[in-house]
């Protein structure tokens, strides 16, 4: 019996033991976890904290990449055209890719410049004249001599054009196939259907918006109309598949966003559409302030204000699916205002501002030369500044 009690002892120390080796080992792999865990931790807050900082990091000057040289381009005018730069004139037009090759050279003698621009294609009209000359980034297209004088003009991507001419005592919209030649023809009175003040071509040439004004008992009267030059439209009159009146409302700009989003503006009105085939109105937003320019570009619509909270203007962002993106403070004078995916770029040939729809600027800096012309460029941060001697592309720093 006392040798069952002396084994029983026994065998209680062993495992007591044991569980204290155990708990041993327990705890120093729960140390270990911890410290691996603290470790991935503080590791993971630099890593945001690092994100934060390069985040709200706000660039002041740039590092020249690459620079390629150019013709002076002394008192013409550089735009975008796709990923190529168009320069334009009263004497002619030519295009260069971004290595400063000439694509194409177009000369002409035009008094008053037209321009429309539809992602890589331009036509190039002459207003009060008869000429319209439709180029694409890559090659000239085609030529369009019109039968009366012109007025205002549009073009899709493909190179259809629309083109309002101007009669005695009528207005007459004509639109041109690929080709140049007529494909439809219609038009307008004042004392009827309205004057034509604008219009646009969807990027895919079938949808046309028109915005007439007409006077209707004293009253000044908006009508934005749109047309479809395919099987849909062919089913009603005139080719018309949806309008929209505005009473006491001047609206002088319309314009496609893409194939299935168009927008008017009007003295303090934004109005956005949607639809491929009959566009209806999606939005409508209002103003107390007047607008003072419109941008678009990348599936954003920029309405510029003026301000009186220390900046000079500000820039509201909208986008394609109608919704306000954002309300942003412009501190410069600027003479053009950039989208990009995630930003906008606001400068004038001496300084620039960058910012983020988040509303974190970028870049505050000033250029070392007079730039005409800024763009995107592939890469993070990286930009192309067009000047009057060269091409550079530049990265932020």
């Amino acid at each position: 019996m006392a040798d069952i009690r002396s084994y029983m002892k026994e065998k209680e120390k062993r495992e007591k033991k044991q569980s204290g080796y155990k708990q041993k080992i327990i705890r120093h792999k729960l140390t270990a976890v911890y410290r691996v865990l603290l470790v991935v931790a503080v590791f993971a807050a630099v890593l945001v904290l690092a994100c934060i900082q390069y985040k709200r990091h706000i660039y002041t000057t740039y590092d020249i990449i690459t620079s390629v040289s150019r013709e002076d381009a002394g008192s013409s005018k550089d735009i975008r055209l796709g990923n190529s730069i168009l320069t334009y004139s009263k004497d002619g037009a030519h295009c260069m890719d971004l290595k400063g090759n000439v694509t194409w050279n177009q000369t002409y003698q035009i008094q008053d410049v037209r321009l429309a621009v539809c992602n890589s294609t331009v036509a190039i009209g002459d207003y009060n004249g008869r000429n319209i000359y439709v180029e694409s980034a890559d090659k000239q297209l085609h030529e369009i001599t019109t039968t009366m004088p012109i007025r205002d003009i549009a073009v899709s991507a493909s190179g259809e054009v629309t083109a309002i001419l101007a009669d005695t005592d009528v207005a007459w919209i004509n639109t041109y196939d690929t080709s140049g030649e007529l494909s439809y023809t219609g038009q307008a009175r004042m004392d009827d259907s309205g004057y034509p003040v604008a219009i646009s071509l969807s990027p895919g040439g079938e949808l046309l918006c028109v915005s007439y004004i007409y006077v209707d008992a004293g009253v000044l009267k908006t009508n934005i109309v749109f047309y479809n030059f395919g099987p849909v439209g062919a089913n009603n009159s005139d080719l018309i598949v949806s309008a929209y009146t505005y009473t006491d409302m001047l609206i002088p700009y319309v314009q496609f966003l893409n194939d299935s989003t168009a927008f008017s503006v009007g003295d303090n009105r934004l109005t956005i559409y949607s639809g491929n085939q009959k566009p209806t109105e999606k939005a409508q937003y209002h103003f107390e302030e007047e607008v003072q320019a419109v941008y678009y570009g990348e599936g954003y619509i920029g309405l510029v204000f003026r301000a009186d909270d220390g900046a000079p203007y500000r820039l509201d962002v909208y986008n394609a699916a109608a919704d306000k993106v954002g309300s942003y403070p412009v501190d410069i004078e600027y003479t053009d205002i950039q989208f990009t995916e995630d930003s906008f770029l606001a400068y004038n040939e001496t300084e620039c501002r960058i910012k983020t729809f988040d509303g974190i600027e970028k870049f505050n800096g000033t250029f070392t030369k007079p730039v005409r012309l800024m763009l995107p460029a592939a890469g993070a941060y990286k930009y192309l500044l067009v000047t009057e001697e060269s091409i550079e592309t530049i990265q932020l720093r």
